[in-house]
């Protein structure tokens, strides 16, 4: 049972006879008080008698199973009157914060007996992962609205939110570079591990080493009777290669870079890339690593791939503990024992935190092409060029260090055989994707 404001305010009404009874003596006074107490509990129960129960109701919801992170989706509950009165309630549907329910979730409904009432709510969720409601609470007062039944029924809802792939954006671009170097438009390259296209007459400028010199044999030139054409070879890049994309999700990726985590921007990076990578034919696998395997996505190509990546994704978040990377290399070889493109999504800014990555890398990339891939905080860039107080100065001093600290890293990395990419959050996709681009252009995928 639930006591309603116009109840207070009845009960409150009751200083005006007290005030007049006590005119005529104190004992006058308090009979009124009892008198006025006793009639408003009375209509209080004679309210609440009439009240529709709000166990007699079916609820039923209709939410769409998958969102965008910041988008917008309507969710709605039926609430369909089971009982034989007229039932009127609030009706709260219990959604945790993190779903961004717009206003108030509360919703006061009148509904006649066997009839049903629709509620619709708009949730912005501002957290990846599955978001909830386990429970609706109805409030069901009488029809002077003096006291109310109230009781919270299950009615689980979900709605899983995924991340947002802002980075989609620099597809298009990608795309048609991506053609060029497949050979849809003329431009056809030569280089170390590509695959034979075509041959044709050659033309000055080209590689003199891709001359066929069995084809030139066979063509004859009927200009100059004795002669033959020269032909030469084209290539264009392999297809159907490995793409082994590793994501850090340890205490690293928790840091938030420009007001982004490090992993949401990991999770940019990996979807652009796995998107390219998808339609030049290539095999995308992804893993998620911390100490523990912590998502998969193994077999799946085209639409499927990226409809089971940003599955996979959007549960995860980082854990507060050191990454394994002595592991790495192990899972790698679970994935492919070929030759492959590992992609590995880290924090490469501080020698401390880089050191068991640099311990794994030798037995990466003396199978593998890596690349090392990280986020640059553009504060810090910034803070280095201000000094304009003693304060500032100081601050420019702790971000030189950062700088030098994070160029010794790299450095470290190219010189175990391994590519680095460094840049801000927004900007670490469309990097990525452009060292795959250059990697296969040049052949060494």
């Amino acid at each position: 049972m639930a006591v309603s404001g116009r109840f207070v305010l009845l009960v409150a009404l009751g200083v005006v006879p007290v005030v007049v009874a006590g005119m005529s003596g104190a004992d006058a006074a308090w009979l009124a008080l009892l008198g006025w107490l006793s009639f408003a509990v009375a209509a209080g129960v004679l309210d609440l008698s009439l009240a529709a129960s709000p166990r007699q109701v079916a609820l039923t919801r209709d939410l769409p199973d998958r969102v965008r992170l910041g988008e917008t989706v309507a969710a709605e509950l039926a609430v369909q009157n089971l009982g034989s009165r007229m039932l009127r309630a609030v009706v709260r549907d219990g959604w945790e914060p993190s779903a961004g329910v717009a206003g108030a979730n509360r919703t006061m409904v009148r509904i006649p007996p066997g009839e049903r009432r629709r509620m619709t709510l708009e949730l912005t969720p501002w957290r990846r992962g599955d978001r909830r409601s386990s429970q609706v609470t109805l409030r069901a007062v009488g029809p002077l609205g003096l006291w109310a039944r109230q009781a919270t029924l299950a009615a689980p809802g979900r709605v899983r939110v995924l991340p947002p792939f802002h980075s989609r954006a620099h597809l298009p671009s990608r795309l048609t570079r991506l053609r060029e170097l497949d050979g849809r438009t003329p431009l056809l390259i030569r280089g170390q591990g590509t695959e034979f296209d075509s041959i044709r007459e050659y033309v000055r400028g080209d590689d003199v080493r891709s001359i066929d010199w069995r084809a030139t044999a066979r063509h004859a030139n009927l200009e100059m009777p004795g002669s033959a054409r020269l032909m030469v070879r084209t290539w264009r890049p392999e297809r159907d290669r490995r793409i082994v994309i590793v994501a850090d999700t340890s205490r690293t990726a928790a840091a938030r870079i420009a007001d982004e985590p490090r992993l949401d921007t990991a999770w940019e990076s990996a979807l652009l890339l796995a998107a390219l990578a998808s339609h030049a034919g290539d095999r995308v696998d992804f893993l998620a690593w911390d100490r523990r395997l912590r998502g998969r996505v193994h077999g799946a190509s085209g639409a499927e791939l990226l409809t089971r990546m940003v599955d996979a994704m959007a549960g995860i978040d980082a854990e507060l503990i050191e990454a394994d990377w002595a592991s790495v290399p192990g899972q790698v070889r679970q994935v492919t024992s070929h030759h492959a493109l590992v992609v590995l999504l880290t924090a490469a800014d501080s020698p401390g935190s880089a050191r068991g990555l640099l311990s794994v890398l030798p037995q990466l990339t003396s199978r593998h092409t890596v690349v090392v891939a990280s986020v640059a905080d553009p504060a810090v860039a910034r803070a280095a060029r201000e000094r304009d107080s003693l304060d500032s100065a100081y601050r420019a001093a702790a971000a030189e260090r950062a700088l030098l600290d994070g160029e010794r890293v790299a450095a470290a990395v190219r010189r175990l055989g391994a590519i680095t990419v460094t840049a801000a959050p927004h900007e670490l996709p469309p990097a990525l994707a452009d060292t795959y681009l250059e990697l296969k252009a040049a052949g060494r995928l």
